[in-house]
């Protein structure tokens, strides 16, 4: 015992420290594990989080893509079939060719003076046709897909609350079927009820730009393109609103049966129905500045598309010497009135609306609008 008990008088601190020691480095690797633990799953469920947030997002993505595809297969080919149609009724130019062909076929039918006046009427109700129908279809074609967006990122964040289907929404849907057929309609809005407006407005802005522009005056590609720029312009100088197309789109209030039928008072009294909420959603994407941008830029391409199919039909196959210098506006408008229904083809075959479809500028506008990212106002 002796020897024991010497060895602990000894060494009796030495073994404290080292069992200190000891001690402090078992708390420490407990501590040390527990931390580890703790990082392993919150990496656990930050990779769960990751997984989620990949799954909403490609959701998102399908039914985006789903609502583009349903916008442009569905309501669309129905609204540009009525434009169509309203546009050939209300600007129907047959009776004033047949009046010209006549004349020239029966040289003594008509006084020079009279063959001048219906050419000139035929000047102006061309171009009124043509640009009438550029602008209505690309501004349609821009207003679809943005009816069906506000209501697409709607039905998304129902279905996400656990309020509507939860069936992803499919083209045999096609969102007509899931009651929202009146906010639908209200792409018919330009063609039953303001088209007539605007094929005045889109007149007077025609008749002041060729103003004083002789049937013999030359027109270059350059001039040519400048003088639709130029109508298209003046028609939105007209108009008081840097917004001027949401009269010609939307109705004051939300319903989209006749616009006269309407009280003001209601209109003042704030969205009460879910179809108001939507028509006062849109109308505000409507007057935005991205929104703008947008016209802007398919205005444009619209324009550059129309000619291009001009340069196709008309100055190449011009002589050298007259293609340089121009072609004679008399012969220009024949080719306009040709071009009316090449603006006016079913959306499947418009070369014209898979240009604005195709824009870029538009596809990243519709992006920020399902998302519900805050636009420019």
């Amino acid at each position: 015992m002796l020897p024991l008990r010497d060895f602990w008088r000894k060494h009796k601190r030495k073994v404290y420290v080292s069992i200190g020691i000891l001690g402090s480095g078992y708390v420490l690797y407990k501590l040390y594990d527990g931390q580890r633990e703790r990082i392993a799953a919150l990496e656990r469920e930050l990779e769960k989080q990751h997984e989620a947030d990949e799954r909403i997002k490609a959701q998102m993505q399908a039914s985006f893509a789903s609502i583009q595809r349903i916008s442009d297969t569905t309501t669309l080919p129905s609204v540009m079939n009525d434009l169509r149609i309203r546009i050939s009724e209300e600007l129907d130019l047959s009776e004033l060719r047949d009046r010209l062909n006549q004349g020239r076929s029966q040289p003594n039918r008509l006084t020079a003076r009279e063959k001048l006046e219906l050419w000139e009427r035929l000047k102006i109700l061309s171009f009124t046709k043509a640009m009438t129908s550029l602008w209505a279809v690309n501004m349609l074609t821009l207003l679809v897909r943005v009816i069906y967006n506000v209501l697409g990122r709607h039905l998304y964040i129902d279905t996400a609350r656990g309020v509507g289907s939860i069936e992803p929404l499919s083209e045999a849907d096609s969102l007509d079927s899931l009651g929202h057929h009146e906010f639908l309609s209200s792409a018919d809005y330009l063609w039953k009820y303001s088209l007539g407006a605007l094929i005045l407005d889109m007149q007077k802005a025609v008749t002041e730009v060729l103003n004083g522009r002789k049937l013999t005056e030359l027109f270059s590609m350059p001039q040519l393109h400048d003088t639709i720029m130029e109508m298209l312009d003046t028609m939105r100088k007209e108009n008081a609103s840097s917004y001027h197309w949401v009269p010609y789109l939307l109705p004051d209030n939300a319903s989209t049966d006749d616009p006269s039928s309407a009280t003001s008072s209601h209109a003042d009294s704030g969205p009460t129905t879910k179809l108001e909420l939507l028509i006062m959603e849109t109308r505000s994407v409507l007057s935005s500045d991205e929104f703008s941008k947008v016209v802007d830029i398919s205005l444009r391409e619209m324009v550059n598309s129309l000619m291009e199919q001009m340069e196709m039909q008309v100055y190449a196959n011009a002589s050298a010497a007259s293609s340089s210098s121009g072609v004679p506006l008399v012969k220009l408008v024949p080719r306009i009135i040709e071009l009316c229904n090449h603006l006016l083809e079913e959306p499947s075959k418009n070369t014209f609306i898979h240009r604005i479809q195709s824009l870029p500028e538009l596809d990243v506008f519709c992006k920020v609008l399902f998302a519900g990212a805050p636009l420019v106002a």
